[in-house]
């Protein structure tokens, strides 16, 4: 959800994991806002997240690699849902 007054994480919905980002959606800033914001909450370097699919929709397949899903889930405080890979 870009365009949002700051950056976080407003939790699950369905198998979808929402996060606002403050960028707006033009040029890739709100990507590249997501991308940093997750590296940066998990200590990972940017390069480490990445966008594979949903460029330019609201909904994104993101790849995070050097993380595993149960250090994400203690770090970011809640469980992601069953359906997300990893």
């Amino acid at each position: 959800m870009p365009n949002a007054k700051k950056t976080q994480f407003t939790g699950t919905l369905g198998d979808a994991v929402k996060i606002k980002v403050q960028a707006v959606p033009e040029g890739g800033r709100a990507n590249a806002e997501l991308s940093a914001f997750l590296a940066e909450s998990l200590a990972l370097p940017k390069r480490s997240v990445s966008v594979v699919s949903g460029e330019t929709s609201r909904d994104k397949i993101l790849k995070i690699e050097g993380c595993s899903r149960e250090r994400a889930e203690e770090v970011w405080g809640f469980v992601l849902p069953k359906t997300l890979r990893g």
